[in-house]
């Protein structure tokens, strides 16, 4: 897509409308359960005008760094309009029809709501419960179906440009790496769900050779689905616990995380920046991408507070005011730098060289 003053038009005319659409949607569900199930109603704290402003102001930033780096070629331009929008829309009205069965868990808190098929040996404890009260947990092709449309309906359609925020301080650090051929280098994503990180990192990076893990066969069918059903090259997915990966030591060059770590025990997290740094090849680039915390948005705590109190989020306290740099520290990474980006937080850490004597 050419770069023209229409086209910086048409991608903020597409964010103002989907901040709308999550907007509208939210106000209208919420009403409806004020109405249907009132008993669902969770107690969050009043958003003040000054918290609004801060949150518009946020999102107004996002917006414009995810249209610069675009524009200096981070990301090709028309990922800024990436999205399986007819699907979406295909799918929006089952986003309603499962409206009823969250506010039925919600009322009985019922948070071990999942397939009477799951084998809850394959899977670590703290991942079988329903996350967002989402029908199924994250243990069916109908959760993994509606996942993405959900994040950004929450999000009011700035998701996929927070996802984004991984992809230039990754290029920066696989430059480490410039002697090599850039088909040989390797890019993990770590809890890769369904693909959507995946799915920009090979636009920026078109001839790495692309890996995801989750724990979950539904998001990763869908994963495969979103990802491998083209002409591009494949992309291996693997059904593991980022805790655990089976892959060996030092074989990528860079490695992904994106809004995992919130959802997971603190021993938990610290094993999965571990295992990052296990795999990397020394000089190898680690990008963290997750929920902003107390410490760096402090003018967002209300948000933070209401988002844990809305949506079943039973580690998110305890993220928010976790230390994730001492932990990147601890597992042995050097150079770490973080940004914030509206609701998110980018750490960049890079597995020390080898050093020659």
């Amino acid at each position: 897509m050419a770069t023209t003053p229409l086209s910086k038009l048409a991608y903020k005319t597409l964010q103002q409308g989907k901040a709308i659409a999550g907007l509208a949607h939210k106000e209208l569900s919420t009403k409806l359960m004020e109405w249907v199930a009132p008993e669902a109603v969770p107690s969050i704290k009043s958003v003040t005008p000054d918290l609004m402003k801060d949150l518009r102001s946020a999102m107004s930033q996002l917006e414009e760094r995810d249209w610069e780096e675009a524009q200096q070629g981070v990301y090709p331009e028309t990922q800024l309009f990436d999205a399986p929008w007819l699907e979406w829309a295909g799918r929006y009205p089952q986003v309603w029809l499962d409206l009823p069965s969250t506010w039925k868990r919600q009322i009985e808190r019922n948070v071990r709501d999942l397939p009477k098929k799951t084998d809850a040996s394959l899977y670590p404890d703290y991942y079988l419960q329903n996350f967002h009260h989402q029908t199924d947990g994250y243990l069916s092709d109908h959760s993994a179906e509606l996942y993405d449309l959900q994040v950004e309906i929450l999000f009011n359609g700035t998701a996929d440009a927070m996802r984004r925020r991984v992809l230039s301080p990754l290029k920066r650090g696989l430059n480490h790496f410039s002697e090599c051929s850039p088909g040989s280098i390797r890019v993990l994503d770590i809890a890769t769900g369904t693909g959507r990180t995946l799915q920009q990192i090979r636009a920026a990076l078109p001839h790495a050779e692309l890996i995801g893990n989750d724990l979950s066969e539904a998001y990763l069918r869908q994963a495969n689905r979103w990802l491998n059903g083209g002409v591009n090259p494949l992309v291996q997915l693997i059904r593991a616990n980022g805790e655990s990966l089976p892959l060996a030591d030092e074989t990528v060059q860079g490695s992904t995380c994106v809004f995992l770590l919130h959802e997971l025990p603190g021993k938990a997290r610290q094993n999965v920046i571990n295992e990052a740094w296990r795999v990397l090849e020394p000089g190898g680039i680690f990008v963290l991408a997750d929920s902003v915390q107390l410490a760096d948005s402090p003018q967002f705590s209300i948000a933070m507070e209401n988002f844990r109190r809305v949506f079943h989020e039973p580690y998110y306290r305890d993220y928010i005011g976790d230390d994730i740099e001492a932990r990147l520290q601890s597992a042995g990474f050097e150079a770490i730098t973080a940004e914030t980006h509206f609701m998110t937080r980018v750490w960049s850490a890079r597995k020390p060289a080898v050093q020659t004597i």
